[in-house]
């Protein structure tokens, strides 16, 4: 009787070294892959991939994150095939007949493991496949993988859960997991969640950040992938999918114990570039993203993330020839969204004076024109951003071509950049100029079918520009210029609901509280398929969210 016992505890004692060396090797792996050191990193932990659970895992992750930057197919599909073959592994270790009670050790790490499998996989499905069924294969993945989570969490807050020498790594990958569909979930509008609601999907926003924050501020093997998501939210989803209100001490405090254990990490250093230009710091920033380019030459993919931050600081000091270097670099090098470059480049060679020389003899029109040929699919759909460069590039097509007034400035409000600028006085005076100038230019300019949209635009970049400086009788004027001209806009029909989202953040910021619920629920519910409506109806939800977590909120926000 005894020595059945004494075998089990022998094959636990084991099974726990393994654990242990998989865990140290691949926190070793990651520590190479933060110095930058990528090849190396993929190097140490190859040799394993088929017989260690975390091995696996972690390769296909380095895989992923590289095929997500570079948006090339084949990247994709190496990183999907990996991952599968990572699922594989972790399944040879699962024993799904034993309650969670009864599981060893290496057990419960198979069933962490193999949730964030699915998980990734998943990620991946909805980037790559462009067919309606991929779309709910991955859906089905992230329900099984958030089920396997969801138990593991009340498991290990139950006594039954014995904390043995590797269970902070364990903690800290149901901590991942767990926060990480509670943040998601959090920013998705109601009606999106509806969709998912078979799965019993919800998400606590604020329970989401502080297992990521536990996840990401212990020393265990998620850490850097917890710190990553809660860095990704506080710089950048709250500004493109939020009100642009970034969370930019949290970010710093984030950073710090990274920037020391890695000064030249580029990732780190792209996120610090990141928090300086929110903070309005914008040659900081230059000079942090242009030292993220330095650091490594193994992966240019991390050199086309600093590129594309890079165009945006020079674009709020309205150097176009700048923005436009950083525009034509990225849309040489990288594959993530060649239309999107391409107008680019020939917005900021608009913004140029007529009779001043374009670099390397391009022409605006031309670009314009070349737009459409770079349209791509992803999950079966053209990128929103993509659709809305082709749209706008159409005025080019023809013989006569009727100039866009202020493209740059109008994409860079697709991006929250207004809100950037903020900080900076006289980066809010430089856009004003620009603003006054192209309306000058528009009162002189023939009568055209795009006139009205036009003057409206200006009158929303105005308004915000009146914010920044505190002028807020004259930006809400201007956001209320808008809605009036609503029955004679004939193309931008995005221009009014975005006002409207506009005047409900003004109205929260002066406390007008019921004015502020009634335009967001009139810019929720009056308006369809208009450009960016998706990202506009993340903005809705964010602002709703807001006056919730407000004194006096949730019973007045559910008109």
């Amino acid at each position: 009787m005894s020595n059945g016992k004494d075998a089990n505890a022998a094959e636990d004692s084991s099974s726990q070294i393994t654990l242990k060396e998989s865990l140290d090797e691949c926190m070793e792996a990651l520590d190479l892959f933060l110095n930058n050191h990528f090849t190396e990193s993929l190097e140490r932990l190859r040799p394993r991939v088929n017989e260690s659970m975390y091995h696996a895992l972690i390769y296909a992750t380095v895989l992923e994150m590289q095929a997500m930057m570079t948006f090339q197919h084949d990247d994709i599909s190496n990183a999907g095939n990996t991952m599968k073959s990572a699922q594989e592994v972790c399944q040879r270790f699962r024993r799904k007949s034993l309650s969670l009670a009864n599981k060893s050790a290496e057990q419960l790490h198979a069933e962490v493991c193999y949730a964030e499998c699915q998980l990734q996989r998943a990620a991946l499905t909805f980037l790559q496949d462009e067919n309606m069924v991929s779309f709910i294969k991955g859906g089905i993945k992230v329900r099984n993988s958030y089920l396997i989570y969801k138990e593991l969490h009340s498991f290990i807050k139950s006594h039954q859960c014995l904390k043995g020498p590797s269970h902070i790594h364990l903690e800290g990958g149901i901590s991942f997991g767990i926060g990480a569909f509670n943040l998601t979930l959090s920013l998705f509008p109601p009606r999106i969640l509806k969709v998912l609601e078979f799965a019993g999907f919800s998400g606590d926003k604020e329970y989401g950040l502080s297992l990521l924050h536990d996840g990401a501020t212990a020393m265990n093997l998620r850490s850097m992938l917890c710190a990553l998501l809660l860095l990704c939210y506080y710089t950048f989803l709250t500004f493109i999918l939020g009100t642009g209100e970034g969370e930019v001490g949290e970010a710093e405090r984030l950073l710090k114990p990274f920037q020391l254990r890695y000064p030249r990490g580029a990732i780190f250093l792209f996120f610090a570039g990141r928090i300086e230009e929110i903070k309005g710091n914008i040659d900081e920033a230059v000079a942090l993203f242009e030292d993220g380019c330095k650091a490594q030459q193994a992966w240019k993919q991390f050199h086309h993330m600093c590129y594309w931050e890079l165009m945006w600081c020079f674009t709020y000091k309205r150097v176009w020839k700048m923005a436009y270097f950083y525009a034509d670099l990225l849309s040489q090098e990288s594959r993530w969204s060649k239309a999107m470059y391409v107008y680019m480049k020939a917005a900021y060679l608009s913004m140029l004076p007529k009779d001043e020389a374009r670099p390397f003899g391009e022409d605006e029109v031309d670009l314009f024109r070349q737009v459409p040929a770079f349209k791509q699919k992803i999950a079966g759909k053209s990128p929103p951003t993509e659709k809305f460069a082709i749209r706008k590039a159409r005025r080019y097509k023809g013989p006569r071509p009727v100039r866009l007034p202020v493209p740059v400035l109008e994409m860079m409000y697709m991006w929250n950049g207004f809100s950037m600028i903020s900080k900076r006085p006289e980066l809010t005076e430089g856009m004003m100029q620009t603003l006054v100038e192209a309306e000058r230019a528009l009162l002189e300019s023939p009568e055209n079918e795009y006139l009205v949209d036009d003057r409206c635009l200006i009158h929303l970049l105005k308004g915000l520009c009146l914010k920044n400086q505190g002028l807020l009788d004259a930006a809400e004027e201007c956001f209320n210029k808008v809605c009036s001209s609503e029955k004679r806009i004939r193309f931008d029909h995005y221009l009014v609901p975005n006002s409207l989202v506009e005047l409900s953040l003004l109205y929260i910021d002066q406390g007008r509280r019921n004015e502020a619920i009634k335009v967001l629920h009139k810019a929720k519910q009056n308006y369809k398929d208009y450009s960016m409506e998706s990202r506009t109806q993340f903005r809705v939800h964010a602002a709703l969210a807001k006056l919730e977590a407000g004194p006096g909120g949730e019973e007045d926000t559910h008109l």
